[in-house]
């Protein structure tokens, strides 16, 4: 998806190639890395993120097809400014689903979206690690057929944990090892599948 890119924008993407050595890199990953490098101003990223180009792909390809976008938090959805995205952690029924079952609501709100968006929907968590072991256990248990899975949640307790579980699975992913993540990180690398390279 062709886009105005800003001048502030093309010279943050200069500045960071300087920073970054990211020329070597497949499209794809190259074009997640630098966008999440851009939204942190921490090349970082380049060493933490796990990334496989076939996965981003599919993922990229997807999008372009129209696939449903799936998030854990509306702070997610909120930075994918282009696309809509089904999120239901504030949803009466996962509060329900929640107390009922003995889930976060963001995990609730996943297994509620399970049911509408169950094979082809981009699985995009930026904050609650149990949002992702969530989605690991459904795609796991066939409720789910993902066509990517970015996993990037963010703290002390699971994020990393959660994380690694997803890289222990066959799904189409991109994470990172650390516990760092963050809504912002999440949104970033979907908007890098869906813009590409704003210099190219």
């Amino acid at each position: 998806m062709k886009r105005a890119v800003h001048p502030i924008e093309a010279e943050s993407y200069r500045i960071l190639r300087g920073e970054a050595d990211t020329a070597g890199l497949p499209r794809h990953t190259k074009d997640v890395v630098e966008r999440i490098i851009h939204t942190t101003a921490d090349p970082g990223w380049l060493d933490d993120l796990v990334a496989d180009e076939a996965a981003l792909a599919a993922g990229a390809a997807a999008l372009a097809a129209g696939a449903p976008l799936v998030t854990d938090v509306t702070m997610v959805a909120a930075g994918i400014t282009t696309r809509p995205a089904t999120c239901l952690v504030a949803a009466p029924d996962a509060g329900a689903l929640a107390r009922e079952e003995g889930l976060t609501r963001s995990a609730a709100g996943i297994r509620l979206a399970a049911a509408t968006h169950a094979h082809g929907a981009l699985w995009v968590v930026g904050n609650a690690p149990t949002a992702l072991t969530e989605i690991v256990r459904l795609a796991t248990a066939g409720a789910i057929r993902p066509a990517l899975v970015v996993g990037l949640p963010v703290g002390y307790v699971g994020a990393a944990e959660s994380k690694a579980a997803l890289r222990a699975t066959t799904l189409p992913q991109l994470s990172n090892r650390s516990a760092r993540g963050g809504a912002a990180v999440a949104a970033a690398a979907v908007n890098a599948l869906l813009y590409g390279d704003p210099l190219a």
